[in-house]
């Protein structure tokens, strides 16, 4: 069932999965795109021998998908990463949020489209060096410390275009371990941060291959 989609007006409520069945006369499975990504990831991407993982997806919103125990995480919607609330420094960044129910929750503040309302450009025209990748790479880390924290997920992996700008990954692992302060003390964060915070390996395929992971697992549970 889609309970509710905000991208799609009027669709609400609908169900899909039911509808696809009768028009195609097979059994059907239905998951959310960072979900299945995050499957996809895990099965032959960059989430391989990671029993727990998180994949946040960055471009016009935050996409998240969470692996526990092998397990995709569904409890009573889809994750929704994207909506985690940060601390917001009105004095260094007063720009007030673009999420239209959340103002400045983490998507409100650091997709693409954030980006370009702050800075009056597209994010892939400002210079390397540009201030807006220092905040960028705060926001981030404030939203992986959460996530660290509360799923203790051993690999996270992040993708999407504002992840374009390969120099944010080494800031936002810097500022993970300040946040973190030492409090989490694995090796995985404290020693090998490289290997702990990963950019995809599956480019635009994980959606694709993260369909036919589904589709196995549906059909293994049926056998």
């Amino acid at each position: 069932m889609v309970l509710f989609s905000p991208n799609l007006p009027g669709w609400t409520d609908i169900p899909l999965r039911r509808m696809i069945e009768e028009d195609i006369a097979l059994p059907c499975v239905l998951d959310n795109d960072a979900s299945v990504a995050a499957l996809a990831e895990q099965w032959i991407g960059a989430g391989r021998g990671a029993s727990s993982l998180v994949l946040l997806t960055l471009g016009t919103g935050i996409g998240g998908g969470g692996m526990v125990n092998n397990n995709l995480i569904h409890g009573l919607v889809h994750p929704e990463m994207g909506h985690l609330r940060i601390p917001h420094d009105w004095e260094a960044d007063p720009f007030p949020g673009i999420c239209p129910y959340h103002g400045d929750c983490l998507e409100g503040l650091a997709t693409g489209p954030a980006i370009e309302a702050r800075w009056v450009q597209k994010g892939e025209t400002l210079a390397r060096d540009h201030p807006a990748w220092q905040l960028e790479a705060h926001y981030l880390a404030l939203g992986l410390v959460n996530l660290i924290c509360t799923l203790s997920p051993h690999r996270i992996i992040i993708g999407g275009g504002v992840m374009d700008q390969d120099q944010l990954f080494p800031m936002i692992r810097v500022k993970v371990k300040n946040l973190l302060s030492d409090y989490i003390s694995a090796p995985e964060i404290m020693e090998h941060i490289d290997q702990y915070i990963v950019p995809p390996q599956l480019g635009s395929q994980a959606g694709v291959l993260g369909a036919i992971a589904l589709a196995q697992q549906a059909a293994r549970a049926i056998d």
